[in-house]
C-alpha cells in the first residue's frame, strides 16, 4: 500500500475512504462487483449442476468472495477472515452439503486453506503475494 500511496495518492485516499470491500480501482472491480458476478455463477451452478461436485479455481478475492456468499458473511466478517490469513497458492477450500442445515440443507465449510498434499509432496507453499504483471492504465 505504501507504493500506491506514493504513486497514486488520490486512489490511496479513495480506498482509505470507502474501504477495501467497496474500492474499485481504475479498470478493475470492487469486492462487491466480484460478489455480484459470483452470485450469477452460483445461480447457474445451482440450476445446471445441482447434486454434482463442482471445482472452482480462483485467486484470493474469488475464494474470499465465494466464502462471503456461501457462509452468508457480512462485510466485517469477510474482511476479518481476509485479514486473519492469506489464501495460499494451491490451497483448497472445500464445502460439503449438509442436509441438516437450514430448511433444505446448505453447503458447510469443510476445509479452508488446506495445503497438506503440497507439503506431503515436499512442494513449498508460496507465501509471497502475487506481483502485478504490468501496470494498469
Amino acid at each position: 500500500m505504501h507504493g500506491i500511496a506514493n504513486k497514486y495518492p488520490e486512489l490511496y485516499e479513495q480506498r482509505q475512504h470507502v474501504g477495501k470491500f467497496y474500492f474499485r480501482p481504475p479498470g478493475g472491480e470492487s469486492w462487491c462487483d466480484v460478489i455480484l458476478r459470483l452470485r450469477s455463477v452460483l445461480d447457474t451452478i445451482t440450476r445446471e449442476y445441482r447434486g454434482e461436485r463442482v471445482l472452482i479455481v480462483g485467486h484470493k478475492v474469488i475464494v474470499n468472495c465465494l466464502r462471503y456468499l456461501l457462509e452468508r458473511c457480512d462485510e466485517h466478517a469477510i474482511l476479518a477472515i481476509d485479514k486473519a490469513a492469506d489464501v495460499p497458492n494451491c490451497g483448497v477450500t472445500l464445502y460439503a452439503f449438509n442436509p441438516a442445515l437450514g430448511g433444505h440443507g446448505k453447503l458447510q465449510l469443510d476445509l479452508c486453506n488446506f495445503v497438506a498434499p503440497l507439503e506431503a509432496a515436499g512442494t513449498p507453499v508460496t507465501a509471497q503475494p502475487d506481483m502485478p504483471a504490468a501496470p494498469k492504465s
